[in-house]
């Protein structure tokens, strides 16, 4: 069995203040893969010890977005980003392995006065394209934070969200349109009627005590994985962000396994 974490840290150096490592241990993943770092090459140093691989995509701008991975798995090869000359905001790291590519993506937020909308849009066309031609080689497992709850399940308060950043009509339409490309939203596919299922919440004092989140965390997979996909879940108690992990489980894929 593949266990594949995925946690947006919202800042890195602020998380290991906070637990991190000690999740990190316990947890014991085969691949762990984070968003919005926050931070620059060299402003941190982490002891995962010698049979993790890290890899680290920065975005030039100074203490913003950012991703990494890290696993137990050395890939054949490693990108960062979906095109050479694309917005340096590293939002992209893609590992591939003998029998599947791994995506971690921090997707653009549209921002509150939905001021980044467009650009948020016309990045879903590019990043589903670039998603699609790696699925034509191999099987694809996307993970990361993707800024949309794609349904009214996904968040609590629905009615009154409709239409804000992260909740926008157009964005919704942009994931459906994605999953009916190919790919399945694994924790729907375990737990398709579960409701308050979140992967963030804001930090308004109580938000998170009474669970009024939303689900915009994802772990998607190509259709003909499905086969494999032994469990999603969602680690709601761990703190340390406004997000929390959530991991997926799936037969073993590449020769390696944790268990």
């Amino acid at each position: 069995m593949m266990k594949l974490v995925s946690w947006n840290v919202n800042g890195i150096r602020a998380c290991v203040n906070k637990g991190f490592m000690d999740y990190f241990k316990e947890t014991d993943a085969d691949v762990f893969c984070l968003q919005e770092t926050k931070l620059q090459d060299g402003q941190i140093t982490l002891d995962l010890g010698e049979e993790y691989l890290q890899y680290w995509n920065y975005a030039v701008k100074k203490g913003y977005s950012g991703t990494a991975v890290f696993s137990k798995i050395k890939p054949l090869s490693v990108r960062y980003g979906m095109e050479v000359d694309e917005e340096p905001e590293g939002r992209i790291i893609t590992l591939e392995f003998e029998h599947c590519y791994l995506v971690t993506v921090y997707t653009p937020n549209a921002k509150r006065d939905l001021s980044r909308l467009d650009y948020r849009l016309e990045w879903e066309e590019r990043f589903r394209s670039y998603l699609l031609g790696l699925d034509a080689q191999k099987p694809v497992i996307v993970c990361g934070d993707l800024n949309v709850a794609h349904e009214e399940i996904d968040l609590k308060n629905a009615r009154s969200n409709r239409g804000n950043s992260g909740f926008t009509d157009e964005e919704r339409e942009k994931m459906t349109t994605l999953l009916a490309a190919g790919f399945i939203d694994t924790f729907r596919h375990f737990y398709p009627d579960r409701t308050d299922a979140y992967t963030w919440w804001s930090n308004m004092p109580k938000v998170r005590e009474r669970n009024v989140g939303w689900r915009i965390d994802y772990f998607l997979a190509s259709e003909r994985l499905k086969p494999a996909l032994i469990d999603a879940q969602i680690d709601s108690q761990i703190m340390g962000s406004d997000h929390c992990p959530i991991i997926l489980q799936l037969a073993d894929l590449d020769g390696h396994s944790s268990s």
